[in-house]
């Protein structure tokens, strides 16, 4: 807690900024017109920034003007005609469309007035438009004028031609708002009005950067006034209350003697809302993008497990990428993304991280012996490790992991809860997840269930039941353990059954690449045009390989990690991330 005198408050804030330490909680509701017109403001050049973002605006025709930066007069007049512009490309896109289907759903009518054949009721004359079955056509009344139009997909398109609306028992077709010709006229305007609204936007692009350094400096602003508004009064003093790394409190200090700051300084307590700051070493730190990305981080009682999900992970981008030519791909692209942003980008984890992981999908391609799928290499090619071309092997080796995985969970919650006697069930639940390893081998690899595995259950649920909540009572005790065996013995196996994910989606890999690889080859290069259709079917299909091997990391390889492991360590990563007053 910062006390400061009220007209010291603006000036101690800039001061605390500065120091970039202090991760503010307000102590009262933060509101203010000077608040709210700085929060409309934010608004309106994200807006702005976002629209000259996209790639439509973003075209080539416009490189030499995104490189000529240029300073901005009255920002907020062009965020507005930014904003107002692309509302007016949005709704003349839509009336675009409608003008589209209208010419689609017309065309086979032929070009013709809406408002002639509407002016012919008036005499007397009604022409009415229909689709009718081609069988249907003699089963209509041979008094009625039929002029037959054209024929498609089995229905005849015919005008009926009477002085008074007939009862025919089919729907009459609804008149367009224009001609065929006036409407493909309309569209071309329209297209004519949204390339030149496109053309002025791009003329704006040479704005971009100043908007982007504008509205960074919008936010801070409004950070700034939140936090005096956010500070709370107590007769002639205000004060600041938040939260402070343990090993930055000297300088707080320091600084308040310089200012004459009155500061107290206390040890958070159960009821705080605590902010998380995790600090890791630097090859640990380069997983911290996939958090970021994943928008989670752990509570600040709850435990940090990158290390673990850097180990773990880097293993199930081998096993489900898990071929040399698609690492060595990923490998490249990083390198080269790396040459290109380098000086763009100022966290350059991320770069790292790609490169370990695609190495971890060489090695395992070459222990595996996969390099663009298996089946088109030569019989003399041998992988490393002979085993791994087996789908009963890698199965149990997905168990494997998956009951190693879990057990080191447990074996880390037992380490931070001793010397509690509770550790025993930890202990119990590592019986029962090997006791699940050797019961889902039976189940799925059809092995027979060892005796050592009934040792295990027996041993992982006595622990459980009398030792996961122990108390002096020992029926409740027991109860309580009953309860939390009941609950949670299900899924002890089907968490090891579910990395065999790991298995199936590095299988289908292999399966989409051999697909393709044996559809090339049997088209094959015996000519020019053969040549060309084989290169393009691997092409097609080894891209859609390298474009969805991401994907299924994401998907599986993370929730591995952020489910299961987290579950068994209890974590659920309610964390509030340490977001310090920055200049």
């Amino acid at each position: 807690t910062v006390i400061i005198q009220p007209k010291d408050a603006d000036s101690a804030i800039r001061k605390m900024r500065s120091l970039e330490v202090l991760h503010v909680q307000h102590q009262k509701a933060v509101e203010g017109k000077d608040i709210k017109e700085l929060s409309e403001d934010i608004e309106l050049i994200s807006q702005a920034i976002r629209i000259l973002s996209t790639a439509k605006y973003s075209q080539k025709s416009s490189a030499n003007q995104t490189k000529d930066v240029k300073a901005i007069d009255d920002w907020k007049f062009a965020c507005r005609h930014i904003v107002d512009c692309n509302k007016r490309i949005e709704q003349l896109d839509d009336y675009s469309k409608g003008l589209e289907k209208t010419i689609n759903e017309w065309e086979e009518w032929g070009d013709f007035n809406p408002q002639e054949i509407k002016s012919l009721d008036d005499k007397n004359i009604h022409i009415g438009l229909y689709k009718i079955p081609a069988k249907e056509m003699n089963n209509i009344a041979k008094d009625i004028i039929v002029e037959k139009l054209f024929f498609l997909k089995g229905f005849v398109g015919c005008a009926i031609i009477s002085k008074d609306k007939i009862g025919l028992p089919f729907k009459e077709l609804g008149l367009p708002r224009l001609g065929l010709n006036e409407t493909r006229e309309r569209l071309d305007e329209n297209k004519q009005v949204i390339k030149t609204i496109k053309y002025a936007l791009q003329k704006h692009l040479c704005y971009l950067e100043e908007l982007i350094r504008i509205r960074i400096s919008l936010e801070k602003e409004l950070e700034l006034n939140v936090a005096i508004k956010g500070m709370a009064e107590a007769e002639d003093i205000v004060y600041l209350t938040g939260f402070i790394p343990h090993d930055q409190a000297g300088l707080l200090l320091k600084t308040a003697k310089q200012e004459k700051w009155g500061v107290a300084i206390d040890d958070v307590s159960e009821d705080d809302k605590v902010p998380t700051l995790v600090r890791n070493p630097r090859w640990i730190s380069i997983l911290s993008p996939v958090f970021k990305a994943l928008e989670i981080i752990p509570g600040y009682r709850e435990l940090d497990i990158s290390l673990w999900f850097l180990v773990f992970f880097s293993v199930f981008f081998g096993m489900l990428i898990g071929d040399v030519g698609y690492g060595a791909i990923y490998l490249l692209m990083t390198l080269l993304a790396r040459r290109k942003l380098k000086n763009k980008l100022p966290d350059k984890s991320i770069f790292s991280l790609m490169s370990l992981l695609s190495i971890c999908a060489i090695i395992w391609g070459f222990l595996s012996g996969t390099f663009f799928g298996q089946e088109w290499l030569p019989e003399t090619f041998r992988p490393l490790l002979p085993a791994l071309r087996s789908d009963r092997n890698v199965q149990a080796f997905c168990f494997l992991l998956g009951a190693l995985h879990l057990s080191i969970a447990r074996l880390w919650r037992m380490i931070i809860r001793f010397p509690s006697i509770a550790v025993l069930a930890d202990a119990g639940w590592i019986f029962i997840l090997w006791g699940a390893f050797f019961l889902a081998k039976m189940f799925v690899l059809k092995e027979s269930f060892p005796e050592i595995g009934n040792y295990l259950f027996i041993a992982g649920i006595f622990l459980v039941i009398f030792f996961s909540q122990p108390t002096k009572n020992i029926v409740k005790s027991i109860g309580s353990g009953l309860g939390a065996l009941l609950l949670n013995l299900v899924n002890n196996f089907t968490d090891i059954v579910s990395y065999v994910r790991l298995f199936a989606v590095g299988l289908a890999t292999v399966a989409v690449a051999d697909a393709f690889n044996k559809m090339a080859f049997s088209v094959g290069y015996n000519s020019l045009i053969s040549g060309v259709i084989s290169s393009l079917i691997l092409l097609v299909g080894h891209t859609l390989n390298i474009l969805l091997g991401p994907m299924s990391v994401l998907v599986h390889g993370i929730r591995l990690n952020v489910l299961e492991f987290s579950n068994h360590l209890d974590i659920k990563w309610s964390g509030l991330p340490y977001k310090p007053l920055k200049e």
